[in-house]
């Protein structure tokens, strides 16, 4: 996703040389205790914590290592000798398999509250003390995702594969369904399945990408030049499905054709926010309208108010805040992105929205903006947080703070920066954003304490 990088487990392979403990592939026995924080199951066997992938507590399991640390072990459920009462049939054929949706098994409702209670651990251990608990934000968990990224790889006895990555492994599961995709793009993977099949060129391929917004676009990204008849093939399947087709061979991607526009639309404030296929976009349209209504309700914009958006991407928070607010800054590191959020302003009618480009993982000096009073204050940072922000957010003596995270981790590092500024963690929540994974998105609102 671009500059919010998504969320997934990581293994250190165990290495070819002999060594003391469990190794790759082998099978052991073991009683889940508890959960991770991503859903991983718990085991404790001689002095090693095992993280067992697709694994419930109270659970007999033999699961198979996939990789092993001196005393962290990671592994995957195999046999079940003895199901936890909470366990649920899978939806999905490829669960276990595919590496995306990993807590499949696992009951919704449970999924959502193992999110929130991670979300309020990572803040006790900061001390962070939240007056108003919210409940989390949730949409459909089935037909949500507008984005997704495929795999192309030709085998080396030429077997092509076009799908997802498997579960901790390089290797390529085929696809051609996938429940959580929107309709639309469900509609287009089988017949891309079977276009791709009859490609000459498809070593050419790096990865697809589909996304689905005011137009469903298919990005290709070469390695390598294709031919002008392959080139061909290529639009009459886009014509023919109906698709954008935009390239990339080097950083920018570009349309096939010229002028093309895409963009996608927040419903309830009647705005198209112009994107490219590249560009960092919620991949949950409807937990994302939920997550900008919700944000403007907690900052209880007032029409007079100064409003400063950071980390601002194309303005999925910044041109809401521009309808009800005197004046919005919004500053972001990817200098395209701010020219394409800047365009959209132009063609709403905004005039009171300014769109800045701007490193902020530096210190907030010389720009005329930082220098400024701002009575609202709108944080949404990638992964590693807005610790230099958070640091200097006392400077602007904003009324409210808005931080949007997609690391529980870092927004509570952030979270107690700024309480130590004067505010205070009103309100707080987790995002259901992505169902079915361990990826926790979250919100917190800081209030300025009285003097």
């Amino acid at each position: 996703m671009s500059r919010k990088p998504r969320a997934g487990l990581r293994f250190q392979p165990t290495g070819g040389q002999q060594q003391k403990g469990p190794v790759a592939g082998q099978k052991q026995q073991l009683t889940i205790e508890r959960l991770a924080h991503d859903g991983r199951g718990i085991a404790f066997v001689d002095g090693r914590s095992w993280f067992v992938s697709g694994a419930l507590p109270g659970e007999q399991v033999r699961a198979r290592v996939l990789a092993a640390r001196s005393k962290v072990v990671d592994a995957v459920a195999g046999q079940i000798g003895q199901a936890s009462p909470d366990r649920i049939e899978p939806f999905c054929p490829l669960a276990g398999v595919c590496g995306g949706c990993t807590l499949q098994h696992m009951p919704l409702a449970q999924q959502r509250t193992l999110k929130q209670d991670y979300l309020a651990d990572q803040l006790l251990r900061a001390g962070v003390t939240v007056v108003h608990w919210e409940l989390p934000l949730v949409a459909d968990d089935r037909s949500y995702r507008r984005r997704t990224r495929l795999s192309v790889r030709v085998e080396k006895n030429g077997q092509l594969r076009l799908g997802y990555r498997a579960l901790a492994s390089q290797q390529i599961v085929e696809v051609e369904q996938c429940p959580v995709l929107v309709p639309e793009l469900q509609a287009v993977l089988p017949e891309l399945t079977a276009f791709v099949h009859s490609l000459q060129q498809p070593r050419a391929i790096g990865h697809l990408e589909l996304f689905a917004g005011t137009a469903v676009a298919l990005l290709v990204r070469l390695t390598a030049n294709i031919r002008e008849n392959e080139q061909s093939a290529w639009r009459d399947f886009a014509s023919r499905m109906q698709l954008q087709l935009w390239w990339q061979t080097d950083v920018e991607p570009y349309p096939d054709a010229a002028g093309s526009q895409l963009a996608y639309r927040l419903e309830d404030q009647k705005l198209d926010i112009a994107c490219q296929p590249g560009d960092f976009v919620q991949v949950n349209p409807a937990l994302n309208q939920l997550m900008v209504n919700r944000a403007l309700d907690w900052l209880d914009v007032q029409p007079e108010d100064r409003v400063l958006d950071l980390f601002c991407g194309l303005g999925n928070f910044s041109l809401p805040l521009a309808q009800c607010a005197a004046h919005v800054t919004a500053v972001e590191g990817v200098a395209a992105m701010v020219e394409r959020a800047g365009h959209t302003a132009a063609a709403q009618g905004l005039d009171n929205l300014h769109f800045y480009a701007r490193d902020l993982s530096q210190p907030l000096t010389g720009a005329g903006w930082a220098k400024q009073p701002h009575d609202l204050i709108v944080l949404d940072p990638p992964r590693d947080g807005a610790q230099q922000v958070a640091a200097s957010l006392g400077r602007f003596a904003a009324r409210r703070v808005l931080y949007v995270s997609c690391n529980p981790a870092t927004l509570a590092r952030d979270a107690a920066l700024i309480t130590a500024q004067g505010y205070r963690l009103e309100r707080a929540c987790s995002l259901d954003m992505f169902s079915h994974t361990g990826h926790v998105e979250a919100m917190a609102l800081f209030v300025k304490n009285a003097c």
